[in-house]
């Protein structure tokens, strides 16, 4: 019986992993404060005024977990310059002939499920370093926006920073309608990248879901001695 040699591969440092978790936590926390939001349900009370104050928690819980959000995303920018080179914004922004060559396969076998040897990555292949980019950018479209509309009822230094993107924008009714149709991108994307970490744990058997709680992924030795990245 053949016997195949695994070896261990640290790729997810601890500040990604921290990131990570976090990042999933504000993001669901915002979708759903964000939802009630934009669509407040009509809750009938007998009580004071003052003691209902429920939509005010609800805006407080969403206005704490953006504020959590930008910090967090602030240092994944700097982490991308700081961290390992799976952490590496060379990962994220394609610019050479082989990650063009790398998207274009992961479409092929990923999207139209032709026949091809899976691309073996131990970070993100091309085409996920590509599309965590563009959602990067989305997560910035999101702080831009969301403290943009915070800044007319806040005298925080860091909303007014952001004002100057409703007048850009046509108002707060144009900014609040795109703010929250980004809201469904993140809705839509998180159900798209859980399938697919599902996915590519079972077809690759990597560790991919528990990399990110531990760091470490598993190759065999004899597909690490090609070049993979």
């Amino acid at each position: 019986m053949e016997k195949t040699t695994i070896k261990r591969i640290y790729v997810w440092q601890l500040p990604v992993r921290i990131y990570h978790w976090l990042n999933a936590l504000c993001v669901t926390v915002l979708v759903i404060t964000g939802y009630i939001i934009g669509n407040p349900p009509a809750l009938q009370n007998s009580s004071e005024a003052y003691m209902s104050y429920w939509f005010g928690d609800v805006r407080f819980i969403h206005f704490v977990a953006a504020f959590i959000f930008f910090f967090n995303f602030i240092f994944r920018i700097y982490w991308g310059f700081a961290g390992n080179k799976y952490a590496n914004w060379n990962n994220f922004i394609p610019h050479t002939k082989k990650q063009f060559k790398e998207i274009l396969h992961v479409i092929k076998i990923d999207i139209f499920q032709t026949k091809g040897k899976e691309t073996l990555s131990f970070g993100h292949n091309s085409l996920a370093g590509l599309t965590y980019f563009l959602t990067f950018l989305a997560f910035l479209f999101q702080c831009i926006t969301g403290f943009g509309m915070y800044a007319a009822m806040s005298n925080s230094f860091l909303p007014h920073l952001f004002a100057w993107i409703v007048p850009l924008m046509g108002g707060d009714f144009a900014v609040r309608q795109w703010h929250h149709v980004m809201m469904w991108f993140f809705i839509i994307f998180s159900m798209v990248h859980v399938y697919l970490v599902f996915y590519h744990d079972y077809i690759e058997a990597n560790g991919v879901i528990s990399s990110m709680a531990g760091g470490w992924k598993f190759v065999e030795k004899e597909a690490q001695k090609r070049k993979i990245t």
